[in-house]
């Protein structure tokens, strides 16, 4: 299992606003299970579980880790692909994508920054940041960078970081500025309106 990977698929996004199926990944980075001893960890059947499944490992989430045969069958053993996923670019407009960064605008609520999340700032707010995650860095090197087994996940996380300023061009970087800028911008703009509504 690697310590780091990054989900492209926009599916990924509805995928894992099942609670289920978070709780397939939560039991596959632990240990390597089959569809039987999910169902019976989960108190679901193994049909149902096996439906999961599928769709875990259509975006990527959950991959084959070994096959064993027992009697005449052949049992399929089940890991998580990663110990952390990054979502990046996903779909903006869809409803998980627009829960996701409005549970991050009430996150910051409880840690005692209050800010208000319109629709509108949150839409905002989603396009400069995919316009942030698609800059500079080539999926090739990124998907080198995931495949590093032995490096930590946060070691991978400054590497793409690096990476990605090492390999924008001039343009890009003037862009990335000129969004940072736009996206401190609307947090500012969203914090001084939450301060005077109080």
């Amino acid at each position: 299992m690697r310590a780091f990977k990054f989900i492209h698929d926009p599916r990924a996004f509805e995928v894992v606003a099942d609670e289920t199926r978070r709780k397939i990944i939560y039991l596959l980075r632990a240990k390597e299970m089959t569809v039987s001893q999910l169902a019976e960890a989960l108190g679901k059947t193994p049909q149902a579980i096996y439906h999961q499944i599928k769709k875990l490992t259509e975006v990527g989430l959950v991959e084959v880790a070994r096959e064993e045969r027992v009697d005449h069958f052949i049992e399929t053993y089940y890991r998580a692909s990663a110990e952390v996923f990054e979502f990046t670019d996903g779909e903006p407009g869809s409803e998980e994508a627009v829960n996701e960064v409005k549970e991050a605008f009430e996150a910051l609520a409880r840690v005692g920054l209050p800010t208000k999340a319109s629709p509108e700032i949150i839409q905002k707010v989603m396009e400069v940041e995919s316009s942030m995650n698609r800059m500079g860095l080539s999926p090739g090197l990124e998907e080198k960078i995931a495949h590093l087994e032995d490096v930590g996940f946060l070691t991978k996380s400054h590497a793409y970081k690096l990476a990605q300023f090492a390999t924008m061009t001039d343009g890009q970087f003037e862009e990335w500025i000129k969004t940072e800028k736009t996206l401190r911008t609307l947090m500012k703009s969203a914090a001084d309106r939450e301060q005077g509504s109080s």
